[in-house]
């Protein structure tokens, strides 16, 4: 039987009714043994790592992933209720961010795999093209007590095949947008009671989607950049009496965002904002409320933000939120919590072995992914479980002084939990026990806890 600790049992047990009784020992294993193996993460080294390497039935371990019967949706609801039960007060907004990431994976039997433009290596001068997997993730942004800053979590990640997927099963492609707008949607049914705030990057500035959001019984919020070329007009006039004929949607044309910028009468308010980092910035922001309208589109009512840099460390950008009552130094702020999803994104490359797996079934890549990203979140849920109020510990050298603990540091944490869980259930007769001085011991579960 797997030995855990009380807190890991505590944060595992909930997902345990999503399994049947033994994939579910089986699932453990691999959750555990995802956590503490280096290097790559597939099923191999998961069994190596976990002293299993004599395991003759070792297909029941790759069944789990590529044929057992499990839902990867209800594991998504319910980490996000564990999420928000740890972390966000029952009166708090619920602010996610959307966003895709690309697993980079070559081979002739993964059948969802595309060409796409390569986030990582490419910038604005440069552009790579990458085979791969694109995956679009779900990510709770909420301030973590112990960390000192906002973490991203991940907590729902749905695979969205590539074109060509589609067109050879003569199948409807759906864009990027149709994936976030059904993932945004079932977030809205898992939460009906609490106010939702998505945050995306300029992909996502779409008018059916917005659109949709808005016109949800319980309107979504959604922050995202606006086109400095949008149609944007002055809200609909009151409808008079006596009028025939339909509504209107929209009143005058107001000026394009890129004219405000140069126009010497836009009034400019000097502000300041939490900025990337946790640091506070001052910037300058111009505001204004406008219908948003393209023909045969449905209109959609918005506040727009200008915001420039008074030190021009960066170009004028514009933003926009669903909800025009929002303040707008809000809106900034939230929409500079979206770089924390990049930072997740580089984690789990980094640390949980993203794009090292090697399965290529449809299931088994359907299942992975999502699981990896959603180890980030577990640990943290753990770590939470351990520490109570404590502070995490940081490890410091002399020529690295560090200030917050970082995600490694916090994997490094719940393994050395596990470790010695594992060692303390071993049972070993006088003849098999090596003595070893505790500093000794101590420097090779924390050197073995630390490895990437």
């Amino acid at each position: 039987m797997l030995s855990l600790p009380d807190e890991m049992i505590a944060v595992l047990r909930p997902f345990a009714p999503v399994f049947r009784r033994r994939v579910w020992e089986r699932a453990l294993v691999l959750v555990v043994g995802a956590l503490l193996v280096p290097g790559q993460r597939t099923v191999a080294s998961i069994l190596r790592v976990m002293g299993l390497s004599h395991e003759r039935h070792f297909q029941n371990y790759h069944r789990v992933l590529n044929r057992d019967q499990w839902a990867s949706r209800a594991l998504s609801q319910i980490l996000l209720r564990r999420l928000l039960d740890a972390f966000v007060p029952p009166t708090t907004p619920v602010v996610v961010g959307i966003d895709e990431h690309i697993e980079r994976r070559r081979g002739a039997k993964i059948a969802a795999k595309g060409i796409y433009r390569d986030p990582v290596r490419s910038s604005k001068a440069f552009f790579v093209k990458t085979s791969g997997l694109r995956w679009i993730s779900l990510q709770l942004l909420v301030p973590i007590p112990w960390a000192q800053r906002t973490w991203a979590l991940p907590f729902f990640t749905v695979l969205a095949p590539s074109e060509r997927y589609h067109q050879q099963r003569k199948r409807r492609h759906k864009t990027i947008t149709d994936w976030g707008r059904q993932m945004i949607l079932q977030v809205r049914r898992w939460l009906p009671a609490r106010a939702l705030v998505v945050v995306a990057d300029n992909a996502y500035s779409v008018l059916e989607l917005l659109a949709r959001c808005v016109r949800l019984p319980r309107p979504v919020t959604v922050v995202t950049r606006l086109r400095l070329d949008a149609a944007l007009y002055d809200p609909a006039p009151p409808r008079r009496a006596g009028i025939r004929g339909r509504p209107r949607l929209k009143g005058k044309r107001q000026s394009p965002l890129a004219q405000r910028i140069t126009d010497p009468q836009t009034l400019w308010e000097a502000v300041t904002v939490r900025w990337y980092g946790g640091t506070e910035r001052a910037i300058e922001i111009a505001t204004d409320v406008a219908v948003w309208y393209h023909g045969g589109l449905p209109p959609v009512t918005l506040r727009w933000v200008l915001m420039r840099d008074p030190e021009k460390h960066f170009e004028t950008q514009a933003l926009l939120c669903t909800d025009p009552t929002v303040a707008a130094p809000q809106i900034v702020e939230w929409f500079v919590l979206r770089w924390q999803l990049e930072v997740t994104f580089h984690e789990v490359r980094t640390h949980l072995g993203v794009e090292t797996q090697r399965q290529w079934s449809d299931g088994a890549i359907l299942r992975t992914t999502p699981a990896l990203f959603g180890l980030f979140a577990v640990v943290a849920l753990v770590t939470q479980q351990l520490l109570g109020d404590d502070a995490l510990p940081v490890h410091r050298s002399a020529w690295y002084p560090k200030g917050a603990p970082t995600f490694a540091e916090t994997l490094a944490f719940v393994r050395q939990h596990l470790w010695q869980a594992r060692i303390s259930a071993l049972s070993l007769g006088e003849s098999d026990m090596v003595e070893i001085p505790r500093v000794l011991y101590e420097h090779l579960t924390s050197t073995l806890a630390c490895a990437a």
